[in-house]
């Protein structure tokens, strides 16, 4: 298996930058397009357990903007072409705490890039 080819790291460091920058502006309906759309979506959060992409949507539609961060230590590894995990620590404005954000994507022939399943945590 090929793992981290230069192409497929940069096509998902550029979906993953998006990401962050929709998530800066609170743009729901980008941020929406980022995740699966399935059932089988998954995005564990800091305080809620959100299973499948109408739970997802919601929740980013209930929620409202998120205090701006700064990312450190953000790594992306692909696995073959189709597959990759991006990780990132953040602290929010505002925040003491170490926040940390694990990614799964997959790109779909029919869709391109998704996240299928997200973790976002705290540090102790």
């Amino acid at each position: 298996m090929m793992v981290d080819d230069a192409t497929t790291v940069a096509e998902l460091r550029a979906r993953f930058d998006a990401y962050e920058r929709a998530l800066g502006e609170n743009d729901v309906a980008a941020l929406d397009g980022f995740f699966w759309e399935s059932p089988a979506a998954v995005r564990f959060g800091a305080t809620e357990s959100l299973y499948g992409f109408e739970a997802i949507a919601a929740f980013r539609a209930a929620r409202g903007r998120t205090p701006p961060r700064t990312l450190r230590g953000t790594q992306v590894s692909a696995f073959g072409t189709d597959y990759g995990v991006t990780v990132t620590e953040f602290v929010r404005e505002g925040e003491a705490r170490l926040g940390r954000q694990t990614q799964v994507w997959v790109r779909f022939a029919d869709v391109g890039w998704k996240i299928v399943s997200a973790h976002v945590s705290w540090c102790a």
